[in-house]
């Protein structure tokens, strides 16, 4: 990227957000924080009306709007992509307020563009997991948590706890939301049970937002919340490497084994895992153990190779 090309970039990141820090840009942009000053400087002498405060960050004076952005063919059809997943993987809320913000999008694009998106969105699908319930419920709900965490109002859930198979009513805090196996999730500090506590959207028979409004601060960010719950969990890290022929078998089943990425490497597909259970996990991977390779941990080598000599031993 040119200079030009990044000193402009720069300043659509300055109008995204209230305050930018000057790390976050050289982050970006993979530049040194000199080069990022010099390029504010910049910003500043052509006469955009920038504040900057030592240890904090940039802002852009209230008021200043930048005139109406021209994107490329590539952000262009990077957004019809992202339209696809929201319209699969959102609820009916959530991908009405997208297809707005689309069509404001479509409005600025050029001709060209404009045809590119016409001619390939034909091309691009998003078909949902076969694990994946549509729930009869209404599910209509991502919308309603995120402005009550805008808010910082207290909801209210009518929900149906899978495990217990009980309907229950619950205030609680919002934390954040994430998408995982098929189903979107609420974390949020319940207020029945007095701890945090996962909640499947599809699950919420109803959701209200309430008049009473909660202090977030003493909450973990949900990215913090995780990376704990991971850690208290004791999660093992898994890799393993499986030829090619046999990853269309395991897509599925991978998300209920805790797959997490996976990467080419030679001829076959290294699959990285984190699970709770070793033992559970030798046990799904023996139904493909011949076409696997396990890398990593020895717990795991140590427990297939004791759940096969048992097989061996009860069928001698």
């Amino acid at each position: 990227m040119n200079r030009i090309d990044r000193i402009s970039a720069i300043l659509i990141q300055l109008q995204s957000r209230r305050v930018v820090k000057a790390s976050d840009i050289a982050e970006r942009f993979n530049i040194s924080l000199r080069t990022v000053y010099r390029d504010v400087k910049t910003l500043e002498e052509a006469g955009i009306p920038l504040m900057g405060e030592a240890g904090v960050g940039y802002s852009i004076m209230d008021g200043y709007r930048l005139p109406p952005v021209m994107f490329t063919r590539e952000e262009a059809t990077a957004f019809l992509t992202a339209e696809k997943f929201v319209e699969k993987m959102t609820d009916t809320s959530t991908m009405k307020h997208h297809q707005s913000a689309m069509y404001k999008v479509r409005a600025i694009l050029k001709t060209a563009e404009k045809d590119v998106l016409e001619n390939l969105d034909g091309s691009i699908e998003v078909l949902k997991s076969r694990a994946q319930k549509r729930s009869d419920n209404n599910t209509d709900h991502i919308q309603t948590i995120l402005d009550s965490i805008i808010q910082k109002k207290l909801l209210c859930l009518d929900y149906f706890a899978g495990h217990s198979q009980e309907a229950t009513k619950r205030d609680v805090e919002p934390v954040g939301i994430f998408y995982l196996e098929g189903f979107w999730h609420l974390i949020a500090f319940c207020r029945l049970r007095n701890d945090y506590r996962d909640f499947r959207v599809d699950r919420m028979r109803k959701v209200v937002i309430t008049d009473t409004t909660y202090n977030n601060s003493h909450h973990p960010t949900l990215k913090a919340y995780i990376a704990q719950t991971a850690y208290e969990k004791q999660l093992e890290t898994v890799i393993v490497k499986v030829d090619k022929e046999i990853v269309s078998y395991l897509d599925h089943q991978k998300y209920y084994s805790g797959f997490v990425s996976e990467k080419m490497v030679g001829n076959k597909i290294e699959m990285t895992f984190l699970t709770r259970s070793i033992e559970g996990f030798a046990r799904w991977l023996m139904m493909y153990g011949d076409h696997a390779e396990i890398v990593k941990p020895q717990e795991l080598i140590d427990q297939v190779k004791t759940i096969a000599a048992a097989i061996v031993q009860k069928n001698k």
